[in-house]
């Protein structure tokens, strides 16, 4: 039989040994909170892997996305049987876990699973679409990929209101974006282009170029356009960062910052994100730290600079 509290502890441990530039259920955030938005980082970090990771023929991939829908609206309903019920192949070992301290996370605070079935469908869509015609198609994706764990952690954090919906949004959604533009060699290994194709169309960035990891200067101005289309929604959702307060305030303002500092880094080295990926690491922790708990007024002072 599992227990709850082994569950929740399986879910914090996925949530510190994978590779994010972004703090997950991390110690600013307040204690009754990291429990629930690890389960949810559990939960999604594992669908995330069946898309992307591994030789998995795509049939398995969607297996699995399938199986994963399923255990959680069972979860969500409060049947025992897919906690009792192994893991299959393919799915992590501790899948069991993820769905009890997942199930119980959803009934106890009341949230929506149409959110968590939106990252789904979002991980679905990854399988099918390589290419975006517009911004508006990606960030109808990005609404399904990103936005979702926002408004999860608002309502974890007792929070459910329109404005900060709204921008939550926006922030959620630039940090969809940095990721993309951090990773433009290894989505294009997997077969993807996240940048939309009119922008490549409107500085003459070709895909072929790819190929060589040669980042040509017709690259250079579309991913500055991109950059700077991912700034200003950073400055639209830097309001959030002034209204919340306490441990959740500086959480989002961390956040915020990361965001913004990898786009700083992706400028720096001039867009060839080919052949390096601007990060942050342990080294910029401090300094992001010591930004969140100065306050929003820094976060004021820096979105007004971009």
């Amino acid at each position: 039989m599992v227990d709850l509290q082994a569950a929740y502890a399986a879910c914090a441990r996925a949530c510190r040994t994978h590779y994010e530039n972004f703090p997950v259920a991390s110690i600013l955030l307040p204690r009754r909170m990291r429990p629930h938005v690890a389960a949810i980082y559990a939960f999604a970090r594992a669908a995330d892997d069946f898309a992307d990771e591994g030789d998995r023929p795509i049939e398995e991939r969607q297996r699995l996305l399938r199986m994963w829908r399923e255990r959680l609206r069972e979860a969500v309903a409060g049947n025992t049987s897919t906690v009792q019920r192994p893991p299959e192949p393919g799915e992590p070992a501790h899948t069991r876990e993820i769905f009890l301290a997942l199930g119980v996370t959803v009934r106890r605070l009341q949230l929506p699973p149409a959110l968590l079935e939106d990252q789904l469908s979002a991980f679905e869509q990854d399988l099918s679409t390589t290419r975006y015609a517009t911004w508006a198609e990606l960030f109808d994706y990005c609404k399904l990929s990103a936005n979702p764990i926002g408004r999860l952690v608002l309502r974890i954090g007792g929070h459910a209101a329109d404005d900060l919906d709204r921008w939550s949004d926006a922030i959620c959604t630039a940090l969809q974006l940095a990721n993309f533009w951090q990773d433009v060699k290894s989505d294009y290994r997997r077969g993807r282009i996240y940048l939309p194709l009119d922008e490549m169309r409107a500085h003459r960035a070709d895909e072929r170029a790819l190929e060589g990891y040669h980042v040509t200067p017709e690259w250079r101005d579309a991913l500055a356009a991109a950059v700077g289309r991912t700034r200003t929604l950073f400055n639209d959702g830097q309001p959030l960062c002034d209204r919340l307060r306490g441990r959740l305030g500086w959480e989002i303002r961390l956040t915020w910052l990361g965001g913004t500092r990898i786009l700083d880094r992706i400028e720096a080295i001039e867009f060839d994100v080919l052949n390096r990926r601007p990060t942050i690491g342990l080294a910029d922790v401090p300094g992001l730290a010591a930004a969140a708990l100065a306050g929003p007024r820094l976060i004021q002072k820096r979105a007004a600079r971009t």
